[in-house]
């Protein structure tokens, strides 16, 4: 394995995603790439009759880069050079177009394990990359205890 790619969002799941990721390519003396996706547009909900949504470009904030620090500090503790790039766009084509594109041996990423049904309802990443992706892709589950000490990541205004 030569090149690992970590996707963190700052969740739980997603930092033991890191910490599992920095451990293998320490492991494996592989490169290791981290990214974190923002989206495209900040859509704004109209409420009421007839009122229209907005879109704008989203800026990306502190929080996302500070995402990123954060997973290379991880690496850095380990003594691992690791590279941090900031995506746009949908998460899962952004992570499996870049890992294709950079030739990633494989994708780390985190699951919050939110079961079947809520994961269809609401989507999921970590199902996303596992149907997308022709890379292999290693899904990282959140433990309890970490799940219940860290908080779920928050929108932050720019």
């Amino acid at each position: 394995m030569k090149r690992i790619l970590v996707a963190t969002d700052g969740s739980p799941a997603a930092m033991e995603a890191v910490t599992f990721g920095v451990e293998l390519a320490a492991e494996h003396d592989s490169e290791l790439l981290f990214v974190h996706v923002v989206p495209a547009l900040d859509v704004v909900p109209a409420y009421g009759f007839g009122a229209l949504s907005a879109a704008s470009p989203h800026e990306p904030s502190e929080h996302d880069r500070s995402l990123l620090v954060e997973a290379a500090d991880a690496a850095a503790e380990q003594d691992i050079v690791a590279t941090t790039v900031l995506l746009r766009g949908d998460t899962v084509d952004e992570i499996v177009a870049f890992a294709d594109s950079h030739d990633v041996d494989l994708i780390v990423a985190g699951s919050r394990g939110r079961g079947a049904i809520a994961g269809a309802l609401l989507g999921s990443v970590s199902r996303g990359l596992l149907d997308e992706s022709k890379r292999p892709v290693l899904i990282v589950r959140a433990t309890t205890e970490l799940a219940a000490t860290r908080p779920a990541p928050r929108a932050v205004p720019a």
